[in-house]
């Protein structure tokens, strides 16, 4: 059964995208800690992020620094964190969170509920830069 991230990277799951080339693909969480917050996810569907391989994994990484740069030069923040918690999905994915308080990565806070037009704003904002 497909995870929602690749259901999501399928067309199937509408999202709000940030980047995207042929391996990685980059969207705002829908129930963000914070405005801008944005997953990473391989578009290949696997588990664990320590299960990519080598190159993917690497990959992974300079895509998600391409996207943090983008954030931290759209969004208010004094940093943008990162997260890796992986047990919420079964797809590898990094989150990238805006932080202006180390509470703004606290995971068992209640989340944004932005309407889509707040996140289609928001995603606009992130891509021009990109």
């Amino acid at each position: 059964m497909s995870s929602v991230f690749t259901k999501i990277v399928n067309g199937e799951i509408p999202s709000h995208k940030i980047d995207e080339n042929e391996h990685f693909l980059a969207f705002l969480d829908v129930n963000p800690l914070a405005v801008g917050h944005v997953l990473i996810i391989p578009k290949q569907e696997v588990n664990y992020l320590f299960d990519l391989d080598d190159d993917t994994y690497k990959s992974l990484w300079m895509f998600a620094k391409t996207v943090a740069a983008a954030i931290g030069k759209t969004i208010p923040c004094k940093r943008v964190g990162v997260a890796v918690i992986g047990l919420e999905v079964p797809h590898a994915h990094i989150h990238l969170v805006p932080l202006n308080s180390m509470d703004d990565i606290n995971f068992s806070k209640p989340k944004l509920n932005p309407s889509s037009e707040q996140l289609a704003s928001v995603a606009m904002r992130i891509k021009y830069v990109l």
